[in-house]
């Protein structure tokens, strides 16, 4: 007697057959993210998740394809602690995993010793590593998704002379890639623009008490005081000008634009603090302003300083795999460099060596703890 098959079973047999056609016709893309996601500059790392996150949501909807393929965009995300060390481990680690597209690394410290890894792993870098040497180590796979410090720290030092009309500056760096490369950037314009550097002072990433390089600075009688760092310093650094009387407003880069000024610093940052960031003002009815309802409705919160260049580059990425029709790195870079993007912060195109062919900058103060973008560059 023949064995028989229930029709249920032909039917089971059938749906697996489908699911594995499926999957077959389904290519997983792993994107990875390396940033501070513990530490004081963890709500930096978090943010900048949370755009590639919200990228790839927005891309996985799109079901776009490559090679015949639906593409499956997939996040793995690392905690470099902002740490050099650290950043070089998780880059081998994400090397070792076969992920090709790295977010990050946020710091210049961690990305310059960890570029090395990713190019020895053919790995696409996009990073917000500010620093001049992020792009000058010839890797052809390496992308700067915002300004760099000559463009950041050199738009201050010209706001500084020519809008606030200032003559004497004191500075204060915290000896990070990022924070020296800044304050030099800064120096070098000022100096161009006829200011006096009345005095210079260092401290670190992790210090909590500036009052005796304030004091020392106080003394000099500074107009304003640049910063090269970080928010976690600069907001109660700013805080100590005010109880010392240091009565100099505090300018800074990227990283001091930032909700979390003020939510550290209190009303001591308003119209005190001016910073400088990549990116143009965000208007009324721009795909800017859109992009941060969509990113508060999506995380409860609002977006900080770089979660739309991460956002942008993550969507530029997934179109640069569907249009080359592969998800090679080499092929993905290439048209990376031969082709631009509009995102909803900027327009993406980049050079030879990685660098943004054009970087607006936009100087902004705080009211009201929040930021309050007064011009672009």
């Amino acid at each position: 007697m023949p064995f028989a098959i229930h029709p249920t079973t032909v039917l089971a047999l059938a749906g697996l057959a489908l699911a594995s056609n499926a999957l077959a016709q389904e290519q997983v893309v792993k994107i990875g993210h390396s940033g501070p996601l513990s530490g004081p500059n963890a709500y930096a790392g978090k943010d900048n998740e949370n755009g590639v996150r919200l990228a790839i949501e927005d891309l996985n909807a799109k079901k776009l394809t490559a090679g015949g393929k639906t593409l499956k965009f997939e996040l793995v995300s690392e905690d470099d602690q902002c740490d050099p060390k650290q950043g070089v481990s998780v880059a081998q680690k994400l090397v070792d995993s076969n992920v090709k597209f790295v977010l990050g690394p946020y710091c210049s410290g961690v990305a310059i010793p960890a570029s090395r890894v990713y190019d020895g792993g053919d790995v696409v870098m996009s990073t917000v590593g500010t620093n001049p040497k992020v792009t000058q180590g010839g890797y052809k796979n390496l992308f700067r998704i915002i300004a760099s410090d000559n463009q950041i720290g050199s738009s201050m030092a010209v706001y500084a002379a020519q809008v606030l009309k200032v003559k004497k500056v004191g500075v204060i760096d915290d000896r990070t890639a990022f924070g020296q490369g800044l304050a030099d950037e800064f120096v070098k314009e000022a100096e161009k623009q006829g200011l006096t550097v009345v005095g210079k002072e260092f401290t670190t990433d992790k210090a909590t008490d500036f009052s005796a390089i304030l004091t020392n600075l106080k003394g000099k009688q500074p107009d304003v005081v640049f910063f090269g760092g970080y928010a976690p310093q600069a907001a109660p650094m700013t805080a100590q000008m005010k109880r010392l009387a240091l009565n100099a407003k505090l300018l800074g880069g990227d990283t001091l634009c930032s909700p979390e000024m003020g939510k550290l610093g209190g009303d001591a940052v308003n119209d005190t603090v001016f910073c400088a960031q990549a990116g143009a003002m965000v208007k009324d009815g721009s795909p800017a302003a859109a992009f941060r309802t969509k990113y508060k409705a999506r995380f409860n919160q609002d977006a900080d300083a770089y979660a739309p260049a991460y956002y942008d580059q993550t969507m530029f990425l997934g179109e640069a795999m569907a249009k080359a029709g592969s998800t090679d790195p080499a092929k993905v870079s290439d048209y990376l460099h031969k082709n631009s993007f509009q995102g909803v912060a900027a327009s993406y195109a980049y050079d030879a060596q990685g660098n943004l062919q054009k970087a607006p900058v936009t100087v902004s103060t705080f009211k009201g703890g929040k930021m309050s973008p007064l011009a672009s560059y």
